[in-house]
């Protein structure tokens, strides 16, 4: 007997492999990522000065990456940068170069492996008008699916009005929105006990979240597909908390001529939550078809149990084959992705 199952798809997962580190330090090699101390399980990773201890090896040797994919029951991994590389401090040409080099890169391995990748691209966002552009071209002529952005631009908000055309660009063509945490608020309050990831993470994607809901860029372009990373950070939990603060306070009102519920429906998540249980919540809350299986592959801080954690929740089949695929493949506008499984 032959039966159709959907495959598993991770809509965050980072890759940085050896090839795109040498073009990107051919383009700036004060800036470029540079691999040092490279062991069998981790490399130290420096970006501009910003070093990161204990990259795990499956950030840029593939086969380990495919290995772990195996052991996490992951089909298809959705590439994207790491975040260490979005530079947005630096000057508009130089970030501009960067993510060409890198979608380039992206699109080559979803190319050569499209039966294991597809890819989102990265863009330099503190040039918004290059940014759409880069956008448009990634999608259009590289074939990426859409694009991951920072939860701030060097410090400024993603409510800034200079970025219009990206979130015009990205509704227009119907790209994929992965938002990840970056240069977090409070991090001179967070330097202990790693809570600039622990808190900072969660804390960054709310702000960002929330600003779009009360600037009304999500009213202004209702089909954009927005994942908030991390099960969202605080924004599941604390939408109460937003819808209320909007009816008892003038503040909110300012660019929202309506309650946030509607806006806040319109936020995707990944499982990334470390806990059966709050992801039950989450599933609960937001909705199967709000919920995309996640692992932020290869870090630390990553959730590989993403498959299992949803296949032990108590929802039907149908809505843990949504969160494992199906919701992913449509936003993806990847088609049908079933495989025969004798």
């Amino acid at each position: 007997m032959v039966t159709q199952t959907m495959q598993t798809i991770d809509v965050h997962a980072h890759i940085l492999t050896e090839e795109t580190i040498r073009l990107l330090q051919r383009e700036a090699p004060k800036v470029a990522p540079k691999l040092s101390e490279i062991g069998e399980q981790f490399a130290t990773l420096d970006v501009a000065g910003n070093v990161y201890r204990h990259f795990p090896r499956g950030g840029w040797d593939l086969e380990r990456r495919l290995q772990d994919m195996a052991a996490s029951k992951v089909d298809v991994q959705v590439l994207s940068v790491c975040p260490q590389t979005f530079i947005y401090a630096q000057p508009p040409a130089l970030a501009a170069a960067f993510a060409r080099i890198q979608n380039e890169q992206l699109a080559k391995l979803a190319k050569a492996r499209p039966d294991r990748f597809l890819a989102i691209a990265t863009l330099p966002m503190q040039a918004p008008k290059q940014a759409a552009d880069e956008l448009r071209h990634a999608v259009r002529v590289l074939g990426l699916r859409g694009a991951q952005i920072g939860s701030n631009v060097a410090g400024k908000n993603l409510d800034d009005p200079e970025l219009e055309p990206v979130w015009a660009t990205a509704a227009e063509l119907d790209a994929f929105i992965l938002l990840h945490p970056i240069n977090v608020a409070g991090a001179d309050r967070l330097s202990s006990y790693y809570l600039g990831n622990l808190i900072g993470n969660p804390l960054d994607t709310t702000i960002a979240a929330a600003c779009l809901v009360f600037s009304g860029v999500l009213e202004r372009h209702p089909s954009l597909k927005v994942c908030l990373a991390h099960g969202g950070g605080f924004v599941p939990y604390q939408a109460g908390r937003f819808v209320h603060g909007w009816h008892v306070r003038a503040e909110p009102k300012r660019k929202l001529d309506k309650p946030p519920t509607d806006s806040l429906k319109r936020f995707y998540f990944d499982t990334i939550v470390h806990s059966k249980e709050v992801l039950a919540f989450l599933v609960g809350n937001a909705g199967a078809d709000r919920v995309l299986l996640g692992s932020d592959y290869p870090f630390d801080m990553g959730m590989p149990e993403g498959v299992s954690q949803v296949r032990g929740l108590s929802i039907s089949a149908a809505e843990q084959s949504a969160i494992l695929g199906g919701r992913a493949w449509a936003l993806l506008g990847a088609g049908d992705k079933t495989r025969a499984l004798a």
